[in-house]
C-alpha cells in the first residue's frame, strides 16, 4: 500500500483561496482559473480548479466543492482541504 505523504505544495490551495477572496465576496468559476493560472498552481491543484462547475461561488461553496473535489481524488491528505 502508498504511503501517504504531505506533498511540498500542501497549503499551497489555502493560501489560494485566501488571495482570491482578499477583496472579493462572490467569484465566478473562470475568476478561479484564472487566478488559479497566475498563482501558478502545480497540474494536481489546477486540475482541481478546472473541475468547479459553472457559477458564481461564495467562500464557503468554493471551499466545499475544491474540498469534494480533494477528498474524492484521495488527495486531501496530500494538499491539505480548504476553509
Amino acid at each position: 500500500m502508498a504511503k501517504l505523504y504531505q506533498s511540498e505544495e500542501y497549503g499551497t490551495l489555502q493560501r489560494f483561496v485566501e488571495s482570491l477572496y482578499q477583496e472579493a465576496k462572490r467569484v465566478t468559476r473562470l475568476d478561479c482559473v484564472v487566478h488559479a493560472e497566475i498563482f501558478d498552481l502545480p497540474t494536481d491543484l489546477m486540475e482541481i480548479v478546472e473541475l468547479l462547475p459553472p457559477g458564481t461561488y461564495s467562500r464557503q461553496r468554493l471551499c466545499d466543492q475544491l474540498n469534494s473535489a480533494l477528498v474524492g481524488h484521495g488527495w486531501g491528505l496530500v494538499y491539505g482541504t480548504v476553509e
